[in-house]
């Protein structure tokens, strides 16, 4: 069987606009994405973040950070790459960026699927929970839950902000014995997370067909799929189970979207974790919230993002 191939989009910006820029990615449908921060990885590196490293500081220049999206060479690739020049002129003429020039590179899978393991590394990244890649070794205390994990070629390393809000507030707001829905599951990190967490059940869910696979292998690499299942499903649409606890890390527009459907199949006094929006739509999804019926508990912010945990009234 032929290998697929994908369109390796680069692009240089400042790291103000880094966030918004990782969201427009995500909105054309990227399902895998790097960035180089030289900055980042030379803390990381001086602060001995990393047990061991073999990691170049990016050739980029000062205050800017490159970033690589990676979209599947296929029937709408075009439509894709079309989207994104709107997405960016639209940025450029609205908050005035600077014009982004990009550059295309085309991989087979496995290429892209080791060109970027060097900048993965394992990372505390909540009170207890500690994400491992999978080819890496990491000696844990007693309190760790660590997940291992292998993205492939879905969104979810588990140290992007957008995760690490929802892994915090998991702790923080599952209970031993919860029955938990992951919508947009990714990887599948935040069910294998809220599984470790004491979930007795996770439904986890995923548009994207790869996706679907790689959370699936995953769960069985952490061996939680007596806990955690995996199935594709468009948002929660002719879902019928009342989980106590609701989970997304999406991007504003569809948590907008799927708010009816998050009012029906929570109960009252039942929770609701939104991230992966953007802090200049945090207004508009908490007013969309609430008008839903739920009760906001607390903002969570981490740079350029933020995150909502809500509460069914």
């Amino acid at each position: 069987m032929a290998l697929l191939k994908w369109r390796e989009l680069s692009i240089t910006t400042c790291q103000a606009n880094m966030d918004a820029l990782a969201e427009i990615f995500e909105t054309v449908g990227a399902v895998g994405m790097v960035v180089e921060d030289p900055q980042l990885i030379a803390d990381y590196i001086a602060n001995n973040s990393w047990d061991h490293h073999d990691v170049e500081i990016p050739d980029v220049p000062p205050g800017m950070v490159r970033l690589k999206a990676y979209l599947p060479v296929d029937s709408r690739i075009d439509d894709r790459l079309a989207l994104l020049q709107e997405e960016l002129i639209a940025r450029e003429n609205t908050e005035g960026w600077a014009g982004h020039r990009i550059t295309f590179n085309d991989l087979l899978e496995e290429d892209w699927a080791n060109a970027w393991k060097a900048f993965f590394k394992p990372e505390k990244v909540g009170q207890r929970i500690v994400i491992c890649p999978s080819w890496e070794n990491y000696k844990a205390f007693p309190d760790d839950l660590v997940i291992s994990i292998d993205p492939g070629m879905a969104f979810g390393t588990g140290n992007h902000p957008t995760t690490v809000m929802c892994i915090r507030a998991l702790e923080d707001y599952l209970y031993e014995g919860d029955t938990v829905i992951d919508v947009g599951t990714g990887s599948g990190v935040l069910a294998i997370a809220a599984a470790l967490l004491g979930a007795s059940s996770v439904k986890a869910f995923d548009n994207d067909p790869i996706a679907i696979n790689v959370a699936r292998e995953n769960i069985e690499l952490n061996n939680m799929e007596y806990i955690a299942t995996v199935q594709e499903n468009d948002l929660l649409q002719g879902i019928e189970e009342k989980p106590d606890l609701l989970v997304a890390n999406i991007v504003a527009d569809v948590i907008i979207r799927m708010l009816p459907q998050a009012a029906q199949v929570l109960q009252s006094g039942k929770v609701f974790i939104a991230s992966g929006i953007i802090q200049h739509r945090l207004d508009e999804v908490v007013e969309n919230i609430t008008t839903h019926g739920f009760t906001v508990e607390e903002l969570i912010s981490h740079g350029e993002w933020a995150a909502i945990v809500s509460r069914r009234e």
